[in-house]
């Protein structure tokens, strides 16, 4: 499953075939891979934010409300190697949804944090899916699919086995 998605971002070439992506892709997954651990929260914002095509005015327009979602606070002054697991999915998550992308892409659903941050990022996920942008998420989770998604597809050893509405994949 994660294969398919770093095809989908454009980090591994298909073997065979070829993906078409009509959007902007912004993937949410390898939460620290690119990130610097000596840099601090803040130069974490500006560097992720170049690394997903963003220019620098969008990025320092956007540092504000970035840190309001994490609730960092002063901790975004810090090296990103003080920061527990929770804090660094905090930081990836609220970067890479402040711009609303047109299609995200997830390896599972934001799991790591206190309850009061998931409870944020499921309702930043659903402004996200109301405002027409697609979500790809990757899961075994039949609960996680039945939430979030309207149709899924079903991998066995890479190739496909089912496709449709969700209820139906997962029967």
């Amino acid at each position: 499953k994660t294969t398919v998605l770093r095809v989908m971002a454009g980090i591994f070439e298909p073997v065979s075939g070829e993906v078409t992506i009509r959007g902007k892709v912004t993937p949410i997954f390898g939460i620290t891979e690119g990130l610097d651990i000596d840099a601090t929260g803040y130069e974490a914002i500006r560097l992720r934010g170049l690394m997903l095509g963003r220019s620098r005015k969008e990025i320092e327009d956007s540092a504000q409300e970035i840190a309001d979602f994490t609730e960092l606070g002063e901790y975004l002054y810090m090296p990103l190697r003080t920061y527990s697991a929770g804090m660094l999915v905090r930081l990836a998550f609220g970067i890479a949804t402040s711009q609303s992308p047109e299609i995200l892409l997830m390896d599972e659903i934001i799991g790591a944090g206190d309850a009061a941050f998931i409870d944020r990022a499921e309702a930043r996920l659903q402004q996200f899916v109301r405002s027409s942008g697609i979500m790809v998420v990757a899961t075994h989770s039949h609960g996680i699919l039945e939430k979030w998604c309207n149709k899924a597809i079903l991998l066995n050893h890479g190739r496909l086995a089912a496709m449709g509405d969700v209820k139906s994949v997962i029967a």
